[in-house]
């Protein structure tokens, strides 16, 4: 947990995530990530130089089974208030719109309900767990599926709902992140979404495997890459 509390503390600090008198909602999806973000952050409460305030949000599917008694549980112990949201994100994108690649309309309409919630509990920040390898899946996305290079901030304000987002994880890797749920044995919720596998950030996952065992410092240089914005070395068209 020394390096989890280590990486997240780096992130903060390096971002100016967290100031004094915050309220944070963490989004909990009741996956490995974002249970491990909740118990990190509850720790991080009780040392951090900014007095702040914690309480947990999911955004139900409308999908079963999915029983969020170990996430209630979690929050129980850990003394945050806890909200379940209701949606119907499953019935919308897989029935309505049926969608051939869901993942980004369903996170758009998860991130909303969150976003709602926290508002609605008076939180002026929230919290979701993206670590390290997503902001590389994403940015690798971006380049082969839309031909740009882009990939989440690690803060991001929104003026329409006057909330900041904030991903405490971006400098943590998802390898350490699943020894150490499993050293915990903290449960995870298997999430019941139809597509789950089998989407085109899978793939990517699946691609920067194999490119691991031929360059095996591919993740860490993307994630310099992504911290060294002052070598792009991009192309730039002069004006007339």
């Amino acid at each position: 947990m020394r390096k989890v509390l280590g990486c997240l503390r780096r992130a903060v600090t390096d971002f100016h995530m967290i100031d004094d008198g915050d309220r944070i909602a963490v989004g909990v999806s009741g996956g490995k990530d974002s249970q491990l973000l909740l118990r990190a952050l509850a720790v991080y409460r009780g040392f951090s130089p900014q007095k702040f305030e914690l309480c947990a949000v999911t955004a139900h599917m409308g999908l079963e089974p999915f029983d969020v008694t170990p996430i209630r549980s979690l929050c129980q112990e850990l003394n945050v208030e806890y909200r379940v949201v209701p949606t119907e994100i499953g019935r919308i994108v897989f029935e309505t719109r049926q969608e051939q690649n869901p993942c980004s309309l369903c996170a758009n309409i998860r991130r909303g309900a969150v976003n709602s919630a926290a508002k609605e509990m008076n939180c002026n920040k929230v919290a979701l767990a993206h670590h390290a390898d997503d902001a590389i899946e994403t940015l690798l996305m971006s380049l082969f599926l839309e031909g740009r290079v882009h990939t989440f901030a690690p803060v991001t304000y929104l003026s329409r709902m006057d909330l900041t987002v904030i991903r405490p994880f971006i400098y943590l890797e998802e390898a350490y992140i699943r020894k150490v749920t499993a050293k915990y044995a903290m449960p995870v919720i298997t999430s019941p979404c139809p597509a789950c596998g089998n989407t085109k950030r899978a793939e990517i996952k699946q691609l920067l495997d194999t490119l691991e065992t031929r360059f095996p410092d591919v993740r860490k240089n993307l994630i310099g890459a992504l911290k060294n914005e002052a070598q792009y070395g991009l192309w730039h068209k002069p004006s007339d």
